[in-house]
């Protein structure tokens, strides 16, 4: 009998509604798999089992009344940033490493009606400012299909749960790179929607301008369905779109026959040097499906790429210098003692972040002060909105964008610690993405000689997550699974 664990969300739903077997069923197997494999990968920091086996259970009884919600029973993993209700809410970081959440955040509203089954908070990067999850309070994530290897950040509990089998889905947040990246690591699917497609209140801040919550998971399939459980407007976050949601689950199941019609962007400066031959030649044999199958390639230009690494590192520390500003041990957070409010000031933040929170506070300080903020701060933005007009100008002839997720299979734990600029680089395929508020899917396409998964990139259209969803259910359709089971 297949271990229930191991099923995909598709295939957990309709063993539940068949009486296959029962919520409750499925959250202890799930259980079981997490407490047998978390003391190893470090995937969750807090798991919940009292909350998730109290769900199952309201589930089983929701369903024998005919009002099971499109989610229930299913095992759902939440990244450490996401606020749920009565239980601890750390993101990763000593500053809140005793933080418990007084409510839900909008995602975790939605998925808990919906009928999800929570069965813990995934470790993740501080404040999910990292490409590795090694910038935890709580220590780093493994990798489940190549142990002693990062999982990417900042989602990397989320990805090695979803790849673990610990769960049937994971939600992460991307402000670079976050959900993609780690999916491309870990051989699962990530999808960061339009921002503000999704709701961030009740998300722990890092960039504003840049954060968005969303899916992980073991098919194209499972992603849609959870995307159309956590979408739509919410007045209390004032980015949040009040563009209607769609069934994207119907997107997800024309196969092959996905592909008609569709034309789609190959970016020259997307495969130049500093790629690695293993991951080029998978992400140009899958290009070559898509386009046997029948979807027109054409070569693309986007001109500012370049600049896109630069002008994050400016916008993005300059919104967390602003955003954890907060945390100053008198209102929030982690407080240290000392003989006057400064020293309080001081050594609480000094003790409550780690270092790559630090540096990025002091760069976007520095970035924000008196003297530089034209010369840095201002121009940033201001290419910020040429990369955007790139995009603009791509889509004017093409219906998404096919690129590399990260220009590396997953590195081993450590290497890159002491090198800041080469861990920033890690994210520079995805980085532009955010910047111009794209939707964005990672999914994997092959593995490299040392069997380490190889994520292939889509693009869409500003809230056209359909034809996300499309191309990458006919490139599922096209090869067989390609990620290593760990």
């Amino acid at each position: 009998m297949t271990a229930l664990h191991t099923l995909t969300v598709q295939a957990m739903l309709e063993g539940l509604d068949g009486r296959e077997f029962s919520a409750a069923e499925l959250c202890e197997q799930t259980l079981d798999a997490i407490d047998a494999a978390n003391p190893r990968l470090n995937a969750f920091i807090t798991v919940t089992h009292d909350e998730a086996r109290a769900q199952a259970r309201a589930a089983d009884e929701a369903r024998a009344r005919g009002e099971a919600g499109p989610l229930a029973g299913v095992p759902i993993a939440l990244k450490d940033i996401l606020l749920n209700r009565g239980v601890r809410t750390t993101a990763a970081s000593r500053m809140l490493s005793n933080f418990v959440a007084p409510y839900d955040g909008a995602v975790v509203e939605r998925l808990r009606t919906a009928g999800a089954v929570f069965v813990g908070k995934t470790n993740c990067d501080a404040f999910a400012m990292g490409s590795s999850n090694e910038n935890s309070f709580f220590g780093p994530v493994d990798n489940p299909v190549v142990p002693g290897c990062t999982p990417g950040g900042s989602s990397g509990g989320s990805a090695a749960a979803v790849a673990a089998h610990l769960c049937g889905a994971a939600i992460g947040t991307d402000t670079g790179g976050s959900i993609r990246q780690p999916a491309s690591h870990c051989g699962i699917v990530g999808l960061k929607p339009t921002y503000g497609r999704v709701s961030r209140f009740g998300v722990v801040a890092f960039a504003s301008s840049l954060d968005q919550v969303g899916p992980m998971g073991k098919t194209v399939q499972d992603t849609a369905r959870l995307l159309e459980v956590i979408a739509g407007h919410d007045p209390r976050d004032a980015t949040s779109s009040r563009q209607p949601t769609e069934p994207w689950t119907e997107a997800t199941r024309r196969g092959v026959d996905g592909l008609e019609g569709l034309r789609i962007g190959v970016p020259r400066e997307y495969f130049v040097g500093g790629i690695e031959p293993d991951v080029e030649a998978a992400i140009r044999a899958a290009i070559d499906r898509l386009e046997v199958a029948g979807a027109e390639l054409h070569e693309i230009s986007l001109p500012h790429t370049e600049y896109a690494v630069a002008t994050y590192y400016l916008l993005c520390t300059a919104e967390a210098s602003s955003n954890l500003a907060r945390y100053d041990g008198m209102r929030y957070g982690h407080r240290a003692d000392g003989d006057d409010l400064l020293e309080v000031y001081a050594r609480s933040r000094d003790e409550g972040f780690g270092d790559e929170n630090k540096r990025r506070i002091m760069l976007g300080t520095y970035a924000l002060s008196a003297g530089y903020y034209d010369a840095y701060y201002l121009r940033a933005q201001k290419v910020r909105t040429l990369i955007r007009r790139d995009f603009e100008q791509a889509f004017a002839s093409v219906d998404a964008i096919v690129t590399p997720t990260s220009p590396s299979t997953a590195f081993p734990l450590g290497t890159r610690v002491e090198d800041p600029l080469a861990m920033y680089l890690s994210d520079i395929y995805t980085i532009s993405c955010n910047l111009a508020g794209l939707p964005g899917m990672s999914l994997p396409c092959g593995v490299d000689g040392a069997g380490k998964p190889i994520g292939l990139q889509l693009l869409g259209r500003w809230f056209e997550e359909a034809t996300l969803f499309r191309i990458g259910a006919a490139h599922e359709a096209l090869a067989a699974p390609m990620r290593s089971t760990p």
